[in-house]
Protein backbone atom coordinates (compact mmCIF):
# COMPACT_ATOMS: atom_id res chain seq x y z
CA UNK A 1 0.00 0.00 0.00
CA UNK A 2 1.24 3.44 -0.81
CA UNK A 3 0.51 6.98 -1.16
CA UNK A 4 -0.56 7.47 -4.96
CA UNK A 5 0.05 11.26 -6.39
CA UNK A 6 0.85 14.21 -4.83
CA UNK A 7 3.71 15.33 -2.74
CA UNK A 8 4.29 11.82 -1.01
CA UNK A 9 3.69 10.14 -3.90
CA UNK A 10 5.00 6.01 -3.89
CA UNK A 11 5.68 6.91 -0.40
CA UNK A 12 4.39 3.02 1.39
CA UNK A 13 1.67 3.22 4.58
CA UNK A 14 1.72 0.23 6.85
CA UNK A 15 -1.37 -1.41 8.04
CA UNK A 16 -2.10 -4.14 10.88
CA UNK A 17 -1.85 -7.68 10.71
CA UNK A 18 -4.68 -9.92 12.24
CA UNK A 19 -7.28 -7.36 12.29
CA UNK A 20 -10.42 -6.25 10.44
CA UNK A 21 -8.60 -3.23 8.92
CA UNK A 22 -9.20 -3.54 5.02
CA UNK A 23 -7.40 -0.55 3.50
CA UNK A 24 -8.98 1.04 0.15
CA UNK A 25 -6.72 -0.18 -2.79
CA UNK A 26 -4.74 1.39 -4.23
CA UNK A 27 -6.36 1.28 -7.40
CA UNK A 28 -9.46 2.37 -6.15
CA UNK A 29 -7.80 5.06 -4.13
CA UNK A 30 -6.29 6.35 -7.31
CA UNK A 31 -9.79 6.07 -9.21
CA UNK A 32 -11.73 8.06 -6.43
CA UNK A 33 -8.75 10.69 -6.44
CA UNK A 34 -9.19 11.06 -10.57
CA UNK A 35 -13.00 11.46 -10.21
CA UNK A 36 -12.89 14.02 -7.51
CA UNK A 37 -10.12 16.05 -9.40
CA UNK A 38 -11.63 15.61 -12.85
CA UNK A 39 -7.93 16.47 -14.62
CA UNK A 40 -7.53 19.26 -11.73
CA UNK A 41 -4.65 18.64 -9.66
CA UNK A 42 -5.86 21.96 -7.82
CA UNK A 43 -9.02 20.52 -7.17
CA UNK A 44 -8.46 19.76 -3.42
CA UNK A 45 -6.15 22.24 -2.48
CA UNK A 46 -7.09 23.76 0.95
CA UNK A 47 -9.96 21.38 0.96
CA UNK A 48 -11.37 20.17 4.29
CA UNK A 49 -11.77 16.28 5.04
CA UNK A 50 -13.54 13.78 7.34
CA UNK A 51 -12.07 10.29 6.57
CA UNK A 52 -14.25 8.22 8.58
CA UNK A 53 -13.73 4.61 9.60
CA UNK A 54 -10.03 5.99 9.06
CA UNK A 55 -8.48 2.74 9.23
CA UNK A 56 -4.80 2.97 7.65
CA UNK A 57 -5.69 6.63 7.13
CA UNK A 58 -4.93 5.86 3.54
CA UNK A 59 -7.76 8.01 2.22
CA UNK A 60 -7.02 11.11 4.24
CA UNK A 61 -3.38 10.94 3.82
CA UNK A 62 -3.82 10.63 -0.01
CA UNK A 63 -6.01 14.11 0.34
CA UNK A 64 -2.90 15.86 2.33
CA UNK A 65 -0.60 14.66 -0.18
CA UNK A 66 -2.96 16.21 -2.90
CA UNK A 67 -3.03 19.20 -1.11
CA UNK A 68 -5.71 19.28 1.31
CA UNK A 69 -5.95 21.84 4.30
CA UNK A 70 -7.22 19.96 6.99
CA UNK A 71 -8.40 16.20 7.33
CA UNK A 72 -9.93 14.68 10.32
CA UNK A 73 -9.06 11.00 11.19
CA UNK A 74 -11.79 9.35 12.77
CA UNK A 75 -11.03 6.01 14.01
CA UNK A 76 -12.97 3.70 16.59
CA UNK A 77 -9.92 1.53 17.38
CA UNK A 78 -7.05 2.47 19.58
CA UNK A 79 -4.05 0.58 17.34
CA UNK A 80 -5.97 1.95 14.27
CA UNK A 81 -5.70 5.30 15.50
CA UNK A 82 -2.15 4.45 16.70
CA UNK A 83 -1.25 3.48 13.53
CA UNK A 84 -2.69 6.49 11.00
CA UNK A 85 -0.51 8.42 13.89
CA UNK A 86 2.40 5.78 12.79
CA UNK A 87 1.95 6.21 8.80
CA UNK A 88 1.68 10.33 9.20
CA UNK A 89 4.84 10.62 11.24
CA UNK A 90 6.80 8.21 8.96
CA UNK A 91 5.69 10.99 5.86
CA UNK A 92 7.18 13.46 8.05
CA UNK A 93 3.59 15.37 8.33
CA UNK A 94 3.60 17.35 11.72
CA UNK A 95 -0.07 19.67 10.78
CA UNK A 96 -2.97 19.61 9.01
CA UNK A 97 -4.64 16.99 11.00
CA UNK A 98 -6.68 15.23 14.01
CA UNK A 99 -7.08 12.13 14.77
CA UNK A 100 -10.69 11.10 16.56
CA UNK A 101 -10.54 8.00 18.43
CA UNK A 102 -14.42 7.65 17.79
CA UNK A 103 -17.17 5.56 16.86
CA UNK A 104 -17.71 7.25 12.89
CA UNK A 105 -21.74 7.17 13.50
CA UNK A 106 -21.29 9.39 16.40
CA UNK A 107 -18.63 11.61 15.33
CA UNK A 108 -20.80 14.49 13.75
CA UNK A 109 -22.13 15.96 16.75
CA UNK A 110 -18.59 15.82 18.61
CA UNK A 111 -17.18 17.46 14.74
CA UNK A 112 -20.02 20.16 15.02
CA UNK A 113 -18.96 20.91 18.74
CA UNK A 114 -15.18 21.42 17.39
CA UNK A 115 -16.79 23.90 14.66
CA UNK A 116 -15.72 21.46 11.65
CA UNK A 117 -17.57 21.37 8.09
CA UNK A 118 -16.02 19.57 5.82
CA UNK A 119 -16.11 19.72 2.06
CA UNK A 120 -15.34 15.94 1.66
CA UNK A 121 -16.28 13.19 3.46
CA UNK A 122 -15.05 9.73 2.92
CA UNK A 123 -16.86 6.66 4.99
CA UNK A 124 -15.64 2.95 4.30
CA UNK A 125 -16.83 0.97 7.21
CA UNK A 126 -16.12 -2.65 7.41
CA UNK A 127 -18.30 -4.40 4.69
CA UNK A 128 -20.24 -6.60 7.10
CA UNK A 129 -21.21 -3.68 8.86
CA UNK A 130 -23.78 -2.92 6.72
CA UNK A 131 -26.01 -1.00 9.01
CA UNK A 132 -23.07 1.04 9.75
CA UNK A 133 -23.79 2.75 6.13
CA UNK A 134 -27.02 4.22 7.12
CA UNK A 135 -26.52 5.10 10.57
CA UNK A 136 -23.25 7.14 9.73
CA UNK A 137 -25.05 8.64 6.28
CA UNK A 138 -28.28 9.64 7.76
CA UNK A 139 -26.16 11.09 11.10
CA UNK A 140 -24.02 13.49 8.56
CA UNK A 141 -27.31 14.83 6.37
CA UNK A 142 -28.61 15.74 9.94
CA UNK A 143 -25.41 17.03 11.22
CA UNK A 144 -23.85 21.02 10.49
CA UNK A 145 -20.29 19.76 9.14
CA UNK A 146 -21.81 19.54 5.99
CA UNK A 147 -22.55 22.62 3.55
CA UNK A 148 -24.43 22.97 0.93
CA UNK A 149 -22.66 21.39 -1.62
CA UNK A 150 -20.14 18.79 0.53
CA UNK A 151 -19.77 15.69 -1.18
CA UNK A 152 -19.82 12.18 0.14
CA UNK A 153 -18.38 9.26 -0.77
CA UNK A 154 -19.20 5.75 0.69
CA UNK A 155 -17.31 2.91 -0.01
CA UNK A 156 -18.90 -0.39 -0.07
CA UNK A 157 -19.34 -3.88 -1.82
CA UNK A 158 -20.63 -3.67 -4.99
CA UNK A 159 -23.40 -6.29 -4.14
CA UNK A 160 -24.54 -3.67 -1.21
CA UNK A 161 -26.51 -0.74 -1.73
CA UNK A 162 -26.16 1.26 0.76
CA UNK A 163 -29.22 4.05 -0.45
CA UNK A 164 -30.01 6.40 -2.60
CA UNK A 165 -30.56 9.30 -0.26
CA UNK A 166 -30.49 10.47 3.03
CA UNK A 167 -32.01 13.45 4.36
CA UNK A 168 -30.41 16.43 2.45
CA UNK A 169 -27.71 13.54 1.36
CA UNK A 170 -28.17 12.31 -2.44
CA UNK A 171 -26.76 9.94 -4.32
CA UNK A 172 -25.41 11.19 -7.90
CA UNK A 173 -23.00 8.34 -9.07
CA UNK A 174 -22.32 5.08 -8.55
CA UNK A 175 -18.80 3.72 -9.44
CA UNK A 176 -18.07 -0.35 -9.75
CA UNK A 177 -14.70 -1.60 -9.52
CA UNK A 178 -13.58 -4.83 -9.16
CA UNK A 179 -15.92 -6.33 -6.15
CA UNK A 180 -16.02 -2.72 -4.53
CA UNK A 181 -17.78 0.27 -5.07
CA UNK A 182 -17.64 4.02 -4.44
CA UNK A 183 -21.47 5.87 -3.80
CA UNK A 184 -21.09 9.42 -4.43
CA UNK A 185 -23.74 11.57 -2.53
CA UNK A 186 -23.99 15.77 -2.39
CA UNK A 187 -25.50 18.02 0.24
CA UNK A 188 -28.41 19.54 -0.35
CA UNK A 189 -30.30 21.59 2.47
CA UNK A 190 -33.58 22.36 0.33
Amino acid sequence: MRVIAGQYRSRPLRSLRGMDIRPTSDRLRETLFNVLCAGNPEALAGSTWLDLYAGTGAVGIEALSRGAGMVYFVEASKAAAELIAENLRSLGISAGFKILQAEAAKSPGKLEALGVVGDFVFLDPPYQMREEYAKTLSALAGSKVLREGSMVVAEHEKKFDPGEAFGGLLRFRKLEQGDAALSFYRHNRS
